[in-house]
């Protein structure tokens, strides 16, 4: 019997797609520009392995992997340029992030028959009360519980251990709990290895390429299909 519902944040509350693009698109003219360099493509080919390298290692910290840009080129980066950089990519993003309509709706009817959560990657950001769920006031009440996964000692999803403490501190087993999450690796993989039933998020109105994977578990194109799955009819 399913108790809780817990979610992730980027991209499912909320849809910033198109924040992260424009934040995206801004960070590399600015490094490019700063860097000087001949070729845009090798440039862009180099900033995007290193952004996935980072991805795949749950490292979230866009100053990090720009710090790592300038030193394949051998160049020191200003320390202060990149976190004033830093700063101007998360303002771009909230700019541009909204909740999704039926969110505040599915939040509110699941709230009278589940626990609610929401556990979140770091995204590098210098504390956490810089997080962009902050944003947004008055969505955290909607949740009894909120782990930022990657601070305070609690390692980045997909690692297991902010699903099991998240259900721990819930009072269900893992076994109780939907996921509810957008991102593949380390919301699917993360709560499945944890014990929990995820659910994959594709959102019918983001524009984004999805990984090929096995489509072995339910997958929703609006949030308002929770409602829907057969986890949460018993």
């Amino acid at each position: 019997m399913i108790k809780a519902v817990v979610f992730d944040f980027g991209q499912t509350p909320p849809d910033s797609a198109s924040g992260f693009r424009a934040a995206e698109k801004e960070a590399q003219e600015k490094i490019f520009r700063h860097m000087a360099q001949p070729l845009k493509e090798t440039f862009l080919e180099r900033y995007r392995r290193v952004r996935r390298e980072y991805h795949d290692r749950s490292h979230f910290s866009r100053a990090a992997m720009w710090r790592e840009v300038y030193r394949f080129y051998c160049l020191e980066p200003d320390e202060a340029l990149l976190l004033s950089w830093e700063t101007e990519y998360w303002d771009t993003v909230k700019a541009h992030t909204a909740l999704f309509p039926e969110t505040t709706h599915v939040l509110r009817a699941l709230n009278n028959r589940f626990h609610v959560a929401l556990i979140t990657n770091t995204q590098g950001q210098p504390a956490s009360a810089a997080h962009r769920l902050n944003a947004f006031t008055g969505l955290e009440r909607y949740f009894r519980l909120v782990i930022v996964a990657g601070e305070d000692g609690i390692p980045p999803k997909p690692d297991p251990l902010p699903f099991k403490l998240c259900a721990q501190s819930l009072g269900v087993a893992p076994s109780e709990a939907v996921y509810v999450g957008d991102d593949w690796r380390n919301d699917v993989l993360g709560s499945r290895n944890a014990g929990l039933h995820p659910v994959w998020l594709r959102h019918e109105s983001v524009q984004r390429n999805w990984p090929d994977t096995p489509m072995d578990v339910p997958i929703i194109t609006r949030l308002d299909q929770v409602f829907e799955l057969d986890l949460l009819q018993t």
